[in-house]
């Protein structure tokens, strides 16, 4: 900022030793060292509140960042669980359909078992309306 070089400053140095006195030159001197140093701390902190918001947005973008990121997932997910459910459901269908379709055949094919069902329903029925059919089975029993 200030081109200031060594002979430059033996010169202020030497103005300000006139000007000021040699009693009040070492008080004079103190008081601008600490001066500048909270100046220094005072451009250090603004900086540093600045480095911070500058961080704090960085942050938040890179919040928004992976927000979106996790958004998109969630939504993959998601359709990735429908997709599975509607397979598990159609799989599901389709077991049942072909749990149908054998049991029909089956049903179909063993007329020999139907005609023996029936019979023996016939004979129960029967049984059941013969006067005797009561008195006969006790003593068997």
């Amino acid at each position: 900022m200030f081109d200031i070089g060594f002979s430059e400053l033996i010169v202020i140095a030497l103005v300000a030793l006139i000007v000021i006195g040699p009693e009040r030159l070492p008080r004079v001197a103190r008081t601008l060292g600490a001066l500048l140093g909270r100046a220094q701390r005072y451009v250090n902190d603004v900086k540093a509140d600045i480095q911070r918001e500058v961080d704090l947005d960085e942050l938040k973008n890179l919040k928004s960042t992976f927000e979106d990121a996790a958004k998109s997932v969630e939504q993959s997910v998601n359709q990735v669980g429908q997709e599975l459910q509607a397979e598990g459901e159609s799989l599901n269908q389709s077991i049942a359909g072909a749990v149908e379709a054998k049991a029909e055949p089956a049903a179909e094919a063993n007329p020999v078992a139907d005609e023996i069902h029936a019979a023996s329903a016939q004979m129960d029925l029967a049984l059941e309306t013969k006067p005797g059919a009561d008195a006969a089975a006790a003593p068997k029993a």
